[in-house]
């Protein structure tokens, strides 16, 4: 008896280094890049976390986030890349379009999962929506091909006006496509439209105070840009103040004092991104799995703000609204 006890644990001792490796096994990290700030990408990166969440990946637990963000200086976003990648990420989550764009071009290996408001093959980061092919996949909100719309909607408001503003930030990867995409709307329109640039902080009151001389009769704010989403409140503040009917693709400016939102969910493209890294770190190939596109449109209209700006909203644009703030 005590000879067959001693082989148990003997055995039992063997057994454990084995059974503690098991148990210790490295949790995998999955690199989350952005082209902007915590603070103006909390609610993405919760929804983030919730589609990992969704699909069986508790943070902490199955794997760890590392983010990197740029804070909208994306000349940084290179450096942030390589350096997730020397740190041996699993995946890379590369969210907001300047940060799917460095990531693209930084690896063909690694595993990258992008979130953007354009056309993700214009951009050149998958050459097939269904099948990507290669180490990239993502999804879409194309908050840029809706961008046009969010011109009609002002006119809709504003049917006397003869000009409008565009604000763009002209070192966003999109800048050019949105810009012609706004112009050829206002043709049809027959709108006079004025580009108006803002890349730093220092340019916003400099580009507000402008559209009174330029006369523009409202203002539409670029999509797809961590440099004016991380300043969604400041630009809402910033219309109320020189009072200019402004329109812009998150409901927080709405919810500021902006007069509309109307855009794509980009919560709900953060969480697929989320579903698919937690997919691949479960052994899935980002080129087997189809570019996703997230449906839902949102259209916000603040009341308060409307009657403020002495604006009259039309009954059938309000019956279209997903939500009004009175």
């Amino acid at each position: 008896m005590r000879r067959r006890a001693f082989i148990r644990g003997v055995a039992g001792a063997v057994a454990l280094p084995f059974a503690a490796r098991a148990q210790h096994r490295p949790v995998p990290v999955i690199g989350f890049l952005n082209g902007g700030s915590p603070e103006g990408y909390a609610r993405m990166a919760a929804a983030f976390r919730q589609g990992l969440s969704e699909s069986g990946i508790t943070e902490g637990q199955d794997a760890t986030i590392d983010y990197a963000w740029a804070k909208g200086q994306f000349d940084l976003l290179p450096a942030l890349v390589a350096d997730l990648i020397r740190r041996k990420v699993a995946v890379i989550a590369a969210t907001s379009t300047p940060g799917a764009i460095a990531a693209k071009a930084a690896t063909t290996t690694l595993p990258i999962v992008f979130t953007t408001s354009g056309d993700p093959v214009k951009l050149g980061l998958v050459t097939n929506l269904s099948r990507p092919s290669g180490n990239v996949t993502g999804a879409t909100q194309l908050n840029v091909e809706v961008a046009p719309k969010r011109l009609e909607l002002l006119h809709e408001l504003i049917p006397t006006a003869t000009a409008a503003a565009f604000l763009v930030n002209r070192t966003n990867p999109t800048a050019e496509s949105q810009t012609k995409g706004m112009q050829a709307t206002a043709r049809v329109l027959g709108l006079q439209l004025h580009i108006v640039h803002a890349s730093a902080e220092r340019d916003l009151d400099a580009a507000f105070a402008s559209l009174i001389r330029l006369q523009a009769s409202g203002l539409v704010i670029s999509s797809a840009d961590p440099f004016f989403t991380n300043r969604t409140k400041q630009l809402a503040a910033l219309a109320l103040r020189h009072a200019v009917p402004a329109i812009y693709q998150y409901p927080e400016f709405a919810t500021a004092g902006g007069l509309v939102s109307y855009g794509g969910s980009i919560t709900d493209t953060y969480r697929l991104a989320g579903i698919y890294v937690a997919r691949i770190l479960k052994g899935e190939k980002p080129g087997e799995l189809p570019v996703q596109q997230a449906t839902k449109i949102e259209l916000i209209i603040n009341l308060k703000t409307a009657k403020t700006l002495g604006l009259t909203v039309p009954l059938p644009l309000l019956g279209r609204a997903d939500e009004v703030i009175e």
